[in-house]
């Protein structure tokens, strides 16, 4: 009959806490880099859109165009 080593068993429970806490950053972390990259990348072209002062029926206009 094997007896387990009560001391081995937390160390490898300690191992896995850890590596799971590591992993979960890492993803957490790629995840916002991932997002950064994307929100710079895609700059959307400007789009017709009615200007500041102008009035036309059902749109609205930019507070401040970019083009």
């Amino acid at each position: 009959m094997a007896v387990s080593n009560p001391a081995r068993s937390r160390g490898r429970t300690r191992w896995l806490v850890i590596a799971a806490i590591v992993l979960g950053v890492a993803v957490f972390v790629g995840a916002n880099a991932h997002l950064i990259y994307v929100s710079f990348a895609s700059q959307p072209a400007c789009v017709d859109h009615a200007k500041p002062g102008e009035m036309r029926a059902g749109q609205y206009s930019a507070a401040k165009s970019s083009c």
